[in-house]
């Protein structure tokens, strides 16, 4: 059931291109075989939204919402390693990780890309292919927190993605919320290597309220 709900996500959290988009009626019954209802729900209630707009009003949103807005970037590693030494090495083992189950990235790609992950994670199921999700818990949910105070409809697929994740304990609660404050460490070295270059731009933070929802 989550393989579903991630693959789905991956395709979604993408540009929605024509091709994206002329695929409507096999999203729409690729959603409809979503368990359980609430997390069908808000898959649902993003394809409506998706398939009901021009596309370019849907291009326009995607743009607004993750390459205008820092806040509500999709690279996850950023969020707790900023660009410093550790980022470099997070994505160095992401690329690893995935190397090692057959996944190699197109040219230029980021192995923290929310689109990238997701696959990996439908792809290569509980366990090994869920752990860059549950690692980068404290991102996915700063994500999630900047989606839905936005508005963005995109905050849905957020939704239901961490709706068929662990539940967070209060110590998750509280880091999140630390995150939200502090912000990611700052150090511009160290991911060269790996092909992240300094054109990084940083998200500012979110606050506590926004990190708690």
């Amino acid at each position: 059931m989550r393989a579903r709900v991630f693959e789905l996500a991956s395709l979604l959290l993408t540009y929605p291109d024509a091709e994206l988009l002329d695929a409507g009626d096999d999203l729409r019954a690729a959603a409809a075989l979503i368990e359980p209802d609430s997390v069908r729900e808000e898959v649902v209630a993003f394809l409506d939204w998706l398939l009901g707009v021009s596309p370019i009003e849907a291009q326009r949103e995607y743009v607004r919402t993750f390459d205008l807005r820092r806040r509500s970037g999709l690279y996850l590693t950023y969020y707790l390693h900023g660009d410093t030494r550790k980022r470099g090495m997070a994505l160095l083992v992401l690329k690893q990780r995935y190397r090692a189950h057959g996944l190699r990235l197109a040219d230029g790609e980021l192995p923290d890309l929310l689109p990238i992950v997701l696959e990996f994670a439908a792809a290569a199921g509980p366990g090994d292919g869920e752990a860059p999700l549950r690692q980068h818990r404290q991102g996915l949910e700063l994500l999630r927190a900047a989606l839905t105070d936005s508005g963005t409809p995109y905050r849905h697929l957020l939704d239901a993605v961490c709706a068929v994740l662990p539940e967070l304990t209060d110590d998750d609660r509280a880091a999140i919320s630390a995150l939200a404050v502090d912000g990611p460490p700052v150090e511009a070295v160290g991911l060269e290597s790996i092909g992240a270059g300094p054109d990084l731009s940083p998200y500012p933070t979110c606050s506590t309220v926004e990190a708690g929802r």
